[in-house]
């Protein structure tokens, strides 16, 4: 299994020459009803993968299954799978895919089977869960909680906080809802002041995510709740609870009702599967719901090992976006799920991307002559249509679009106006907007009604957001990510980009920076 350097496939000539091939792509010729049945795959759990309004036809697909089988992308994912070190910054494994599932090989670390670890977490905050629904464990004054909140930045707020609101209005309606659960995340006290202030303290639990145990902002948010618990008259060892590494001071510590372990190869934005999410999750809707979560995303794992690119949505997502990256030069993707129980989504996809393939040197860490990442952004339909749309519809700049929808809502409350629910509206302007996007329309007689159209899009659609699609469509988004840093050969799974920041906040914190600039800015924002 070879490493290379994307321009140094002999494919990367081929798509090159497929781009000039495909200059001026005429949407407005070649989609239709055939095509957009056709140009479509499966993902996993009900959902499906639609290209149709792609830049794309035969052609393309034919070179693209040469640069997944030159690059061998197939045999890279099984080797993530089977426990080889493809963090290459940090020397570590990758091993989120095994939370959800056995797919490769057993991994073993000095002995232990990292698998059975992981299936062990998930039983003991199972439990756990379960014993705080039953009653079992309680408040420091012997009530009942009613209520989680999670502590934590970055992975450990981003992607829980989002699959928890996709999740709410699911769990009303089926009446699984638990605890109502919120999050803490940012270091400004505002976050947490507002929070605090909106929870019963005396029936609260507290959920502290740090993988290190060392996050400034996750333990200074800490210190703000432990006050704060401590001026109501409550015992803070009875209200927290950690989600930490079994070598961070976080773990078998008194302090915390209970601890539950990842370990170095569960990098945050992966880690939504683990513990991280698992804990407030389980809290907020049962074990049962996770489970069902888990194996959505299992399912998509498993479709994410077909060899064929028109089999496998996640390497066909992966290679179009690199075809839009690299020969057609578009250096942005928004993301547009046409459901509120999304709202977040783009918000953790935006970290997943940008944070795992935001490099610029390949994975031996020389310099790279190709773009990698793109800019990652988006909010929910209709909401952006009243928004951002019109750069996107009229604007310079064209800018791929990843729609989500469902045919059917969450809650199923709906009402009827003027001939249609409110389903079925979203529905309409989900549809309307792809064409619109794709085919535009001209008018010579106002050029300010006219829209160029040819701004290409795909749309992962399915019945319901339930938990199960849930997981596939978390899945499919991390393995997208997966297959692109493997094209690019850049390491996907580390973030050395947020390490900077860190050091001098550090030292603007120690008075004795040493920078003229930091000092100075320090001094306008009121520092010492």
């Amino acid at each position: 299994m070879r490493w290379n350097n994307f321009d140094g496939l002999a494919v990367y000539a081929k798509l090159a020459r497929e781009a000039g091939r495909l200059k001026g792509f005429d949407y407005r010729a070649v989609l239709d009803e055939a095509r957009v049945r056709l140009y479509e795959t499966p993902i996993a759990a009900g959902l499906t993968f639609n290209y149709a309004a792609k830049v794309v036809d035969e052609g393309l697909l034919a070179v693209l299954r040469e640069a997944a089988a030159e690059a061998e992308l197939a045999a890279k994912y099984r080797a993530l799978l089977n426990g080889e070190v493809v963090n290459t910054g940090e020397k570590r494994r990758v091993l989120h895919h095994l939370l959800r599932g056995q797919q490769g090989k057993a991994v073993f670390e000095n002995g232990k089977d990292i698998g059975a670890f992981y299936a062990g977490q998930l039983a003991r905050f199972t439990a756990f869960a379960d014993d705080v629904h039953a009653g079992k464990i309680k408040g420091s004054t012997g009530k009942n909680f009613t209520q989680a909140v999670q502590i934590g930045i970055g992975g450990s707020d981003l992607g829980p906080r989002a699959l928890y609101l996709a999740l709410e209005n699911g769990a009303a309606a089926a009446g699984t809802q638990k605890l109502a659960a919120k999050f803490i995340s940012n270091v400004d006290p505002d976050d947490a002041a507002a929070v605090v202030a909106s929870v019963p303290l005396e029936t609260t639990l507290f959920v502290l995510v740090s993988k290190s145990g060392t996050t400034q902002e996750t333990l200074a948010n800490e210190l703000f709740v432990k006050a704060k618990l401590a001026k109501a008259g409550l015992d803070s060892a009875k209200h927290l609870v950690a989600v930490t590494s079994e070598t961070s001071p976080l773990a078998n510590n008194p302090a915390y009702l209970d601890s539950f372990y990842i370990d170095d190869s569960i990098g945050g934005r992966y880690s939504s599967s683990s513990a991280v999410g698992g804990v407030i999750l389980s809290l907020a809707f049962g074990g049962d719901v996770f489970k069902a979560f888990l194996r959505g995303a299992a399912e998509a794992d498993k479709a994410a090992l077909e060899p064929d690119v028109g089999k496998n949505a996640a390497l066909l997502d992966a290679l179009l976006g690199v075809f839009e990256r690299n020969f057609l030069h578009i250096p942005y993707t928004a993301v547009l799920p046409y459901s509120q129980a999304l709202s977040r989504f783009p918000a953790h996809l935006q970290q997943l991307d940008m944070e795992s393939n935001g490099k610029r040197v390949n994975r031996d860490g020389k310099p790279i002559a190709y773009q990698t990442g793109p800019v990652v952004f988006g909010e929910p339909g209709t909401n952006g249509q009243h928004s951002f749309y019109q750069l996107l519809h009229q604007g310079t700049d064209v800018v791929p679009l990843q729609f989500i929808g469902f045919a059917e809502s969450q809650r199923g409350d709906d009402v009827e106006v003027d001939g249609s629910d409110s389903q079925t509206k979203l529905k309409a302007n989900l549809a309307a907007q792809i064409v619109a996007f794709a085919k535009g329309q001209s008018n010579a007689e106002n050029p300010n009604k006219d829209f160029p159209g040819g701004k290409p899009s795909s749309l992962i659609y399915g019945r319901k957001l339930t938990p199960e699609s849930l997981g596939a469509l978390l899945a499919h988004f991390e393995n997208k990510v997966m297959f692109q840093g493997f094209v690019w050969n850049i390491n996907s799974f580390d973030q050395e980009g947020v390490q900077l920041g860190k050091i001098l906040t550090k030292k603007v914190l120690s008075g004795h920076s040493g920078d003229g600039a930091l000092d100075a800015y320090s001094a306008l924002l009121g520092g010492s």
